[in-house]
């Protein structure tokens, strides 16, 4: 694919993410993040040569969005109502479209030692390479006047960017990835317009972009989510580059990033019934075991459990643009100013893919747990 049609594909993907429930713009039952990305799609699938004409209405719905998840840091003990990956969006929309924001605000809330970059005690690389995304444009528009410059905000933001640049790198594991197969892509779009921040010997890119290609081969991006942050890196771009005509685009150009055809795999012989064992632990542990299909994943397996028995395995499943999350398990509502959330485990291990797109394997022990970060 030619890399002018880039963006466009981009963009789609991203207006792909929005449930189709909230494709309605006006309705505005939409996240802040969410809005974001609308915003960000709208403008991605225009070619150079077109117009795109900006609905006021829609950035200033964004601009109250993201100040409402300010007032909600204010509120309670500094957590937004939604993530710091959501606020990175608003605040690279807002800027690259031209949007309302504080600077002091950014300086001040996106230190990176605060609570939202981290998770059960660990650094969250993707909200952390979200936000080198979004403070880069900050800095930038300071730096380029287009922003009124504050001495002391723009050396936080900048000391800001450096430190999550370190903390991203240090997250790199022996075969390239960063942080996980799914947090990697944005790592890479953080590390692209970060350079002057490390040494070109931390970083081996193209390590990176040829696990990347295995991954690919094994279909591990099939979710327009994931696609979406692990495509503009294939052919050295970022979301930075969405809005060609801003200070803000990466100016990478022609990256020097070779790649080969993945090779494909053939999955063994398996039975066509599996047996797992599945828990749920809050005080105590509830354990069943059920019989489903080969190739089944997380979700199917709770919802064998839950015709057993209703009571203890019952749960409540919402949608979002990495597929279904697990809300609410015997009626305990996971709540994200109390920081409280359903854990999914397998073997004890916590997973990084979600509810539905892991897929189980026979004799198995998965596990939901309630959590607190």
């Amino acid at each position: 694919m030619g890399r002018s049609h880039l963006l466009p594909l981009v963009g789609l993907l991203f207006f792909s993410l929005i449930p189709n429930r909230h494709c309605k713009i006006c309705g505005l039952n939409l996240s802040s993040g969410q809005l974001a990305l609308i915003t960000l799609a709208l403008r991605a699938c225009h070619t150079p040569d077109e117009i795109f004409i900006y609905d006021n209405h829609l950035l200033s719905n964004l601009e109250n969005k993201f100040q409402a998840e300010i007032e909600n840091m204010e509120a309670h003990n500094g957590s937004p109502l939604t993530n710091y990956y959501q606020l990175s969006l608003d605040i690279l929309a807002l800027y690259l479209f031209h949007g309302q924001y504080s600077t002091t605000h950014v300086a001040e809330h996106f230190a990176p030692e605060n609570q939202n970059y981290y998770f059960h005690g660990h650094f969250i690389v993707d909200t952390g390479a979200m936000a080198v995304l979004a403070l880069t444009c900050v800095k930038r528009a300071l730096i380029n006047g287009q922003t009124k410059t504050d001495k002391e905000d723009l050396r936080n933001i900048d000391n800001h960017i450096q430190s999550l640049v370190k903390m991203i790198l240090s997250e790199k594991k022996e075969n390239g990835l960063t942080g996980n197969t799914f947090s990697t892509g944005g790592a890479m779009q953080a590390l692209f317009i970060s350079s002057d921040y490390y040494k070109e010997s931390e970083w081996n890119c193209q390590q990176t972009l040829d696990t990347i290609l295995k991954e690919i081969s094994q279909g591990t991006f099939d979710i327009p989510t994931a696609a979406a942050q692990i495509l503009p890196t294939l052919v050295g771009k970022t979301y930075l580059d969405v809005n060609r005509g801003s200070s803000c685009a990466s100016g990478l150009g022609n990256s020097n990033i070779s790649s080969h055809k993945p090779t494909s795999t053939t999955p063994p012989n398996s039975p066509s019934n599996i047996s797992v064992h599945y828990s749920v632990t809050i005080d105590e542990i509830y354990s069943t075991t059920v019989t489903v299909p080969s190739g089944s994943v997380f979700l199917d397996v709770m919802e064998e459990a839950r015709k057993k028995n209703e009571t203890l395995f019952g749960f409540t499943v919402e949608q979002s643009s990495w597929g279904p999350f697990i809300t609410s398990v015997q009626g305990l509502k996971a709540n994200n100013n109390n920081r409280t959330y359903w854990e999914l485990l397998s073997g004890g291990r916590s997973l990084s893919r979600g509810v539905g797109n892991y897929v189980v394997h026979n004799r198995e022990g998965l596990e939901v747990h309630w959590s607190k970060y």
